[in-house]
């Protein structure tokens, strides 16, 4: 197998180059193959259905349709190679730390609070970072933002210098009137499981107060413990519970809301699915950064994009190291990753899987090579905004309005 390097990159993204790079790994669930994993959840088209309901599709296998259950979709996957990066960055990794990014902050109730294009769900065009200032100017307005949104594939230096993580993981600027960027990612990835059959089952849960199973109060000692604990309770929570301690009309009323007693077991909640195999697959597209230009000349360019190249790649790195997804889905690897770069005409070849050790000296490289040919600097923070403080305020648990 051959190492991936920054002349294999290079070559990549010139034109003719290979048209993308393929990472696929086998997994399995943590306590072996009886065991079921949770998939991704989304909410179920019947909204008398509160349980929600898993995502089955047919998907080829050794030439033959199966069924599979999605684990982790395609924007999870890219969320949480954001997320592998904003804990470098957090971590105050030596170059990862200078990456260009925007910086919206908050004050919530006197503590300072920090959100980036990294964390935030439309990158550099979030609504957070338009609504905000600097320096008592509407960013909207500000120049610096203007040439960032103003940014296209003929010439993408503005947001290069900017966000260079919204070009490999995709945003739209859906909300101007006009000249709307959209940039597809460069880096996409799914984890899928094959399974039996596509009809999801139930499991049972319960809890078990020790206190006692049920716990019921009068209105008074309801409506006194809500009050006590108001400050944190969700405004939801706390408007039912008082809603509930005015209909007893003197009769004690179970205090389950704030949790107390148990829950006898039941049938309520979607069971796990076993899978085999579990295949996580990611692609970065060349043949999407060969269309972008950042006026640097041929050479230049080139070096730009190997240094998203490079940056996708050090994200994956770090997100494949990391097996979190969720509850009840621990997995783990199979083998090493299949790494393959694709030579035209049908032809591959086989690449080391990339450790994070491995990616962080690819991005080093990369990053020296587009400081010598396209002037690229990578400095930390390119914008901080003042987010406005009416949108914190307004802020609330996504349970707030019976929604989520």
């Amino acid at each position: 197998m051959s190492a991936i390097t920054i002349d294999l990159l290079t070559q990549a993204v010139m034109p003719g180059g290979a048209s993308c790079l393929t990472s696929v790994t086998e997994l399995e669930p943590a306590a072996g193959p009886h065991a079921s994993v949770a998939p991704a959840k989304f909410a179920s088209p019947d909204p008398r259905d509160k349980k929600g309901t898993y995502a089955y599709e047919h998907r080829y296998l050794d030439g033959e349709a199966r069924t599979v259950v999605l684990i982790d979709s395609k924007q999870s996957q890219l969320n949480r190679c954001e997320a592998a990066l904003a804990q470098a960055v957090t971590d105050g990794h030596p170059v990862l730390s200078r990456m260009p990014r925007v910086v919206v902050s908050y004050d919530r109730d006197g503590l300072g609070e920090e959100y980036s294009d990294l964390t935030l769900p439309h990158r550099v065009f979030d609504g957070h970072i338009r609504a905000g200032t600097v320096d008592g100017q509407p960013v909207t307005q500000l120049a610096a933002y203007r040439a960032i949104r103003n940014a296209s594939p003929a010439n993408a230096r503005a947001l290069l210098d900017a966000s260079p993580v919204s070009l490999i993981f995709g945003c739209w600027d859906s909300s101007r009137s006009a000249r709307q960027g959209r940039w597809r990612s460069a880096l996409t990835g799914e984890i899928v499981g094959f399974c039996a059959d596509d009809r999801p089952t139930s499991k049972g849960g319960a809890r078990v107060d020790p206190v006692g199973m049920q716990v019921q109060l009068g209105e008074a000692d309801l409506k006194a413990l809500a009050d006590r604990q108001r400050s944190e309770l969700s405004a939801k929570n706390y408007k039912s519970t008082m809603a509930a301690a005015a209909k007893a009309k003197g009769k004690p009323v179970s205090a389950s809301m704030l949790g107390l007693g148990g829950i006898p077991p039941s049938l309520e909640a979607l069971a796990g699915v076993a899978c085999q195999p579990i295949i996580r697959a990611h692609v970065l597209s060349f043949a999407t950064l060969r269309q972008i230009r950042f006026g640097a000349g041929p050479d230049g360019d080139a070096a730009c994009r190997a240094l998203l190249a490079a940056l996708a790649l050090n994200a994956l790195a770090r997100s494949d190291a990391e097996l979190y997804l969720r509850a009840n889905c621990d997995l783990r690897e199979r083998g090493l990753a299949a790494v393959e770069i694709d030579q035209r005409g049908g032809k591959r070849l086989s690449l080391e899987p990339l450790c994070i050790e491995a990616a962080d000296t690819l991005l080093s490289e990369a990053l020296a090579e587009a400081e010598r040919a396209a002037g690229v600097s990578w400095a930390g923070p390119a914008l901080r905004v003042a987010g406005d403080p009416a949108i914190v305020a307004g802020a609330v648990a996504e349970d707030e309005n019976g929604e989520g």
